[in-house]
C-alpha cells in the first residue's frame, strides 16, 4: 500500500482504513446478535463485505429481508459473484488494513478465527453516521444487512463456495 497522502482522493474518501472499520464493525455486531452474540463473523467473510457494500449495483441489487436466501439472490443477480469475486481480491489490502485499524482502536476484537464489534463503540459508531450522506449511511445499513444474512446463510465456507471466492 502506498502512503496515505500518495493515494487518489476517491480512495482516500472511500477506502479509508476509518469508513471501512465501521462497514465491518456494523456487519460483525449484525451478525453475532442474528446468531445471539454466540459468534462472531468469520475472517474470511470480512473480505466479502466490503465488496458487496462498496459497489452500488451490488448493494442495491441485495435484498431487503435475509428471508431471501444467498442461493436465491444469486440464481435472480448471475453476474454478481464474479463481481464480488473480483472485487474481492482488488480490495484485499484495503479489507486487512481496515482490520489493522480497527484492531488497533479496539473496534473489533479477535478470537481464534472470529471478528467481534466491540460493543462499547456503539455510541461513537452512530455519532459518525449522524451527519453523514445518504450513501454512507445506506453502505453501513447494507453492512449490517450482510453480516445478518450470512449469519442465516451458513459458515464462512458455504458462503465462500456459492460467491464462487476462494480464500
Amino acid at each position: 500500500m502506498s502512503r496515505w497522502s500518495e493515494r487518489p482522493p476517491e480512495e482516500q474518501r472511500l477506502l479509508n482504513p476509518s469508513f471501512c472499520s465501521l462497514l465491518l464493525w456494523y456487519s460483525a455486531r449484525a451478525h453475532a446478535e442474528a446468531r445471539r452474540g454466540r459468534i462472531g463473523i468469520a475472517f474470511e467473510e470480512c473480505f466479502l463485505v466490503l465488496p458487496m457494500v462498496l459497489h452500488r449495483e451490488i448493494r442495491e441489487s441485495l435484498p431487503t429481508r435475509t428471508t431471501t436466501s444467498l442461493a436465491v439472490w444469486l440464481g435472480r443477480n448471475p453476474l454478481a459473484p464474479s463481481t464480488i469475486a473480483d472485487r474481492a481480491r482488488s480490495l484485499v489490502p484495503f479489507t486487512k488494513e481496515a482490520l489493522q485499524f480497527a484492531g488497533a482502536y479496539g473496534l473489533l476484537q479477535f478470537n481464534e478465527t472470529l471478528i467481534h464489534a466491540n460493543p462499547e463503540w456503539r455510541r461513537r459508531v452512530a455519532s459518525a453516521l449522524e451527519d453523514s450522506s445518504e450513501e454512507v449511511r445506506s453502505c453501513a445499513k447494507r453492512a449490517e444487512f450482510v453480516g445478518k444474512w450470512f449469519a442465516k446463510t451458513g459458515n464462512a465456507e458455504t458462503i465462500l463456495s456459492l460467491l464462487g471466492v476462494q480464500p
